[in-house]
Order: structure tokens, then sequence, then C-alpha cells
């Protein structure tokens, strides 16, 4: 017992290195605490799929569409959050989003038909739109861009911990009581995130005007330019971050028909759509990621159900070995976006693509062995290191993002990168359950459409290659903006 104030404090001292200070450990922690809340409420049907499907009496493609249907409502809705993430208060946005979140859960556990829990699954998939962009946003605003590829390996960590957390809760709430508690287990903490946004997330200056400087303790800093000009301001200066200088330095020259000269804030949703695509590594990166979701979403889909027939373990043990691929994918996270840093602290400007190149490439062996073997405890730690190099591609390719794009455009241009990552968690899926019914259906069905489903994974590694020549352009295009803009304004 006294060794564990040490090992608290040991812990703590570690995440505020790691955050950089109090302050940015807090928006940290919030901005993790909404990803996870949104991936355990999202994975809770996949957790107790396979009692959906005795209960409703449906198939595995029936059940893959019940899975879908929040993901397709994402989709649709996205984009048009995105634009009011670029316009609005996004803690407002984040707190009314996580309080609809709650009537959906609860209303799903309520369901009496197949019909009721999609309709009401639908609807959760419609307000969970709002989280994406409203992260990427506030990331963009409260942290420097040099560091946002350490500092979005934190914040996506609570991603991998609620699917497992999600998992693991659902799966023993469901064994001990039934599916329907494990709906209603994820509504009280739906409520404590509510008042933890009100608390401790307050709404920075847009454009990089408050970023939080380490070591920071008061964490309002990202606040107080907002209040002393009373309301946001859309001609806000915006300052360039040290990445745009050290492309400039590197004489980088941007693309000139890309440079923005007015503030894009009130762009019509078309316009932005068609700027952001006309940038080349914007494209190909969303390209690539969405094939890595497609693989992701259907192991988070089929995961319970292949795993307890092709290890043939109970339940309750594979909902503790969950954890072992949640650990994989948070050192994952962690360990790519601080790996990324480290690579640009020694002069690789390319480091953001790089370290997504190679995780990438990385993880397709662990995965293909961990799937085919029968040894569950070897499975799973083959899946745990996969899910660790493949995590390790999504903070720095989330940061990457933020580079080449100009601050008022943020909002939307995540907003377009979640559509197409809720797009394919959707038909993810479906063509699980399709193609495993076509191969036979069961364990063998799909360990063969899991294997099938690595090859656009590999896929992914080779379109983010052109990323490597594309990508210092692109930033130098987003810093030639925000020149030209300030000057404008002057």
């Amino acid at each position: 017992m006294a060794a564990a104030p040490s090992i608290v404090e040991q812990v703590e001292e570690r995440l505020l290195d790691e955050a950089g200070g109090p302050a940015r450990l807090q928006i940290v922690a919030v901005l993790a605490g909404v990803l996870a809340l949104e991936m355990g409420e999202l994975g809770a049907a996949a957790a107790v799929s396979d009692q959906l499907k005795q209960t409703f009496r449906i198939d595995n493609t029936e059940t893959a569409l019940l899975l879908s249907a929040v993901s397709f409502a994402g989709a649709a809705t996205t984009m048009p959050m995105g634009i009011l993430v670029d316009r609005l208060n996004r803690r407002t946005i984040l707190m009314a989003a996580v309080a609809l979140w709650a009537v959906a859960m609860l209303v799903s556990g309520t369901a009496t038909t197949y019909t009721h829990l999609i309709v009401t699954r639908l609807f959760l998939g419609a307000v969970t739109a709002a989280a994406w962009p409203s992260i990427a946003s506030l990331t963009g605003d409260y942290f420097p861009a040099r560091e946002r590829a350490g500092i979005y390996g934190l914040i996506l960590t609570g991603e991998m911990v609620g699917v497992g957390g999600g998992f693991f809760l659902s799966g023993i709430v469901s064994s001990l009581l039934n599916w329907r508690w494990s709906f209603f287990a994820m509504v009280l903490p739906s409520l404590v995130l509510i008042w933890v946004i009100w608390r401790y997330l307050p709404e920075p200056q847009r454009g990089g005007q408050s970023w939080l400087r380490p070591g920071e303790e008061d964490v309002e800093a990202a606040a107080r330019p907002r209040r002393q000009r009373g309301a946001a301001r859309a001609d806000a200066p915006v300052r360039p971050s040290a990445l745009h200088r050290k492309v400039r330095r590197a004489h980088i020259e941007p693309r000139p028909g890309l440079v923005i000269r007015r503030d894009p804030t009130r762009w019509s949703w078309w316009r932005a759509l068609a700027y952001l695509f006309r940038l080349p590594t914007y494209g190909l990166l969303l390209a690539a990621m969405t094939m890595v979701y497609f693989f992701f979403a259907g192991l988070r889909a089929f995961g319970m159900i292949y795993f307890t027939q092709h290890y043939h373990v109970p339940r309750g043990v594979i909902s503790g070995l969950v954890f072992l691929i949640g650990v994989g994918a948070v050192a994952g996270l962690v360990g790519g976006g601080r790996l990324a840093e480290w690579l640009f602290g020694r002069g690789h400007l390319n480091a953001r693509m790089i370290v997504p190149l190679g995780a990438l490439v990385l993880a397709l062996p662990f995965f293909a062995v961990g799937l085919a073997i029968t040894n569950g405890w070897v499975g799973i730690v083959m899946i745990a290191i996969g899910m660790a190099a493949m995590s390790a591609a999504s903070a720095p390719i989330d940061a990457s993002l933020l580079d080449i794009v100009h601050p008022r455009l943020w909002g939307r241009a995540e907003g377009i990168r979640t559509a197409l990552r809720t797009t394919s968690d959707g038909c993810s899926p479906l063509l699980f359950g399709a193609v495993s019914g076509w191969l036979g259906g069961g364990d063998h069905g799909l360990m063969w459409t899991f294997l099938l489903a690595l090859l656009p994974m590999a896929t992914a590694g080779l379109v983010v290659l052109p990323c490597l020549r594309t990508y210092p352009r692109d930033i130098a295009t987003a810093a030639a903006s925000m020149e030209a803009a300030a000057k404008r304004r002057r």
C-alpha cells in the first residue's frame, strides 16, 4: 500500500511530460474522453452482436446492417457538422452531441424489434458525427503544428481505449444481465462527460491565436484572447507555424493556383470540397486511411464472433484478451506520434509520411498470422502487435492533414475525412458478412474474409508513397494562404 502513492505520482509525472504540462494534459484528457465514449457507445452493439442475432433471429448480413447503420448515418451528417464546427462554438457542439448520445443509448436498450433498434442506431450515428470535426479543429487551435503528431497520438488513445473498454464493459454486463443493460450502462458516462466538457474544455481562439505553451498551468489561457475581444472575429490574424516556416526556409514553392487570398470561413460546402481535393496530399491520405478503416471496422464488428469461434475461448475470457489488442493500439498511437516528432526534429521534413508508410507495411504479417493461427493466446498477441503497427500510422496522418489545410477549413476538412471513414465503417461489416457467407460462413468464412481484407491495407501503404513528394509543397501552400489573408487584412 505504501508504494501506491509513488506509483501514481510516477504515472502522473509521465503523463505531464508527454502532454507538456497540466493545462495541455487537461485538454488531451477531455478530447480523448470524447473519443473513448464515442467508440465505446458505437462498439456496444458489436460486443453483444451474437446476443442480438439470437434475440432478433437475424443472420450475419442483417447483423452487419445493424452495425453499419451508425456509420451510414454519420457519413450523411458529418459534412454539415464540419460547417457548424468552422462557424460555431465547438464546446457547445460537443456538449449537445454527448447529451443526444445518452438519449440514443437509452432508447436502444428498450428496442423490441429489429427495426426499432436500426432506427435508434441511425440517430446515434447522426449525432456522433460532431465528434471528429470538433476534436480536429480544437487540436489545431490548442497545439502548434510541430507538436501535433505526438499530441494526436495521446488523444487517439481515447478511441482505442473506448473500443476495448466498450467491448469489455458490454461483454461483462451482457454476461451478467443481458444486452439491454450493455446499452443502459453507457448513459451514466455520457452525463459525466457533459459536465467535464463544460468544466474543463474552454473554447480557444481560432487560427492558432491561443496555443497552450509547454508547461502552461492555466488552461483558461486558451480562452482569454476571445474574452478580451468579446466575440470570435473572422479576421483574427493567423500565425504561421514553425513547420510552415521550416518549409519556406527549404525554398519549397506553394501551388500558385491554390493559395487562398480571402477568408474561407463562409465558403460554400461545395467550394470547400473542390478546393480540398485539389490538394494532392489530402486526397491521397484520405484514400489510404479509408482502406485502413475498412479492415479495422470489420475486425471491430466481427471480432467477438470470430475470436470465440476460431480460438474456442469463452466470451468472458475473450473480453479480457481484447484488452491486449487495446494495449497494442495505444502503444502504437503514442509511439507513432512520438517517432514522427523525433524524425522531424532531426531534419526529416517528411517524417509524418515516413512513419505511416513503414507502419502499414509492418502490420500486415502480424495480422495475417494472428488471424490464421488457432492458438488464442498467440493469435491475440500477434493481432495486438499488428494493431500497434497499424495504429502508429494514425497520429502522423491526422496531424499532417492539419498541416496542409487553412485553419478556417479544418472543420470541413475533418468532416470530409470522417464522412469517408464512416462510409467505409458502414460498408465494411456488410461486405464482411456477405463475403464470409459466400466463402462458407462460420469460422472458416470469416477467417478468409479477414485475410482478404488485408489486401486493401497493403494498398494503403502504396498510396502514402507519393505523399513524400506532395506533402512539403502542400504545407507551403497552406503557409502562403495564411500569409496572403493576413496581408489583405492589413
